[in-house]
This record gives C-alpha cells, sequence and structure tokens, in this order.
C-alpha cells in the first residue's frame, strides 16, 4: 500500500448521504484496491455505522466534541464515534471552526481513544501553530477555493510548501495534506510534489456523475 493518503470528506451533500454514503465509499473501496492508495471517507455522523460496517475501508468522522461521558446532551461523544467504527476525524474544517482552545482538546480527545487526527487549516501560521498540538495530519485547504474546481496547488502553491516547510520544523512526526478545488489526476500529483503526503477532498468526487470514474481519473498519475 502507497504512502498516500486520500480522504474523501461527503459534507452534508445528498449525494452521500444514506446509501448515497455507502455507494461513494464502496467506489472509494474498489479503487483503492486497484491503485494501491489508501482512500478514507468522512460521512455524516449518523452514517459512520453504516458505512464502517458495510465498507473495508478507513472511516473518519467530520468532527467531534472534546467531552467525556455523562451530561453532555447534543454532543458527538468520542466513544460513540469510536464503536460506530470510525479510526479518526477531522478537526476544525473551514466550515466547522474551532478556538485553538478546542482543538488542542479535541486531538487529545481523539488521541485518548486512538483515533488518528486531521486538523485542518487556511494558511502557513495556522498550519504551524497545528503542527505543535501534534495532530496526525495537517490539512491546508484555503477556505475561497473550497468547492471551487480551483486547487490549491495550482492558485496558491505556496501556502502548500510553506506548510509543509513550517509543520516539518515545527514537529517532523505530523504530516501535510492538502486540500481546496482538488479534483482531478493533475490536482493530486501536483499535491504530492509540492510536498504533501495526500490531499483532502470533497465535491469533486461526491457529487460526480460517477465518483468512481472520478476516483480513477485522480490517482491516474501516481
Amino acid at each position: 500500500m502507497s504512502s498516500t493518503l486520500i480522504v474523501l470528506n461527503l459534507k452534508t451533500y445528498l449525494e452521500g448521504t444514506g446509501e448515497g454514503a455507502v455507494k461513494v465509499a464502496q467506489a472509494c473501496k474498489e479503487v483503492a484496491d486497484e491503485c494501491g492508495i489508501e482512500i478514507g471517507v468522512a460521512p455524516q455522523f449518523c452514517d459512520i455505522y453504516r458505512v464502517a460496517s458495510q465498507v473495508d475501508l478507513p472511516v473518519y468522522s467530520q468532527s467531534l466534541d472534546p467531552v467525556g461521558a455523562g451530561s453532555f446532551t447534543g454532543h458527538a461523544f468520542v466513544q460513540s464515534i469510536k464503536d460506530a467504527g470510525a479510526v479518526g476525524t477531522l478537526i476544525n474544517h473551514s466550515e466547522c471552526r474551532l478556538t485553538l482552545a478546542n482543538i488542542d482538546a479535541s486531538i487529545t480527545t481523539a488521541r485518548d481513544a486512538a483515533l488518528k487526527t486531521i486538523v485542518c487549516t487556511n494558511n502557513v501560521a495556522t498550519s504551524a501553530a497545528a503542527a505543535a498540538l501534534g495532530p496526525d495530519y495537517v490539512a491546508v485547504e484555503p477556505p475561497e477555493l473550497i468547492g471551487s474546481g480551483i486547487p490549491v496547488s495550482k492558485a496558491d502553491p505556496g501556502v502548500v510548501t510553506g506548510s509543509v516547510d513550517a509543520v516539518k520544523r515545527i514537529n517532523p512526526a505530523v504530516q501535510v495534506l492538502c486540500g481546496a478545488g482538488i479534483s482531478k489526476g493533475e490536482d493530486l500529483a501536483a499535491a504530492l510534489e509540492l510536498g504533501s503526503v495526500g490531499v483532502l477532498l470533497a465535491s469533486g468526487i461526491v457529487k460526480a456523475a460517477d465518483p468512481k470514474v472520478a476516483l480513477e481519473d485522480l490517482v491516474s498519475k501516481v
């Protein structure tokens, strides 16, 4: 298996909801088996068990709350997320932003439950700050490019190389993913050339007419 990582965020897209989440995950599994690249999915909370129990691939939560067992109505409890079958979680996505203190607490909560952590950032400075907290991955995604179809690797390659350099200086154990506008094979290839170990992406695959075909194109140049 390649060291490259692709994580597909299903967000709340209808195409990635309920049985749709399973279908997208199945496409990810088929392509992962064909190309030898690890592909994971981040479905909605209610779909974590549905996907993890039907498809053998890494499943991530879209977020979690740093709370323990007890009186925490309405929160995303880490033990529930893990028991549902997740192996990791996104933290601080631009559509679900947290304070630095909550990012730190979320990483600690996930780590204590043996869940992998992917902290989303938007520039070099926040990537460096996130690396200091010791997540498994930092995923740099300028929010203005998310869903734009314009890959960050082309629009602002400096934020990727700068984040890779900053993260290595702060904590060499943390790896960097590239996100925002990623959808094609040339985008993934460029992201890897800039020093990242993979990508975090969403609409370009989830909302494609045929997600498997879109995924095959994504991995075609690596």
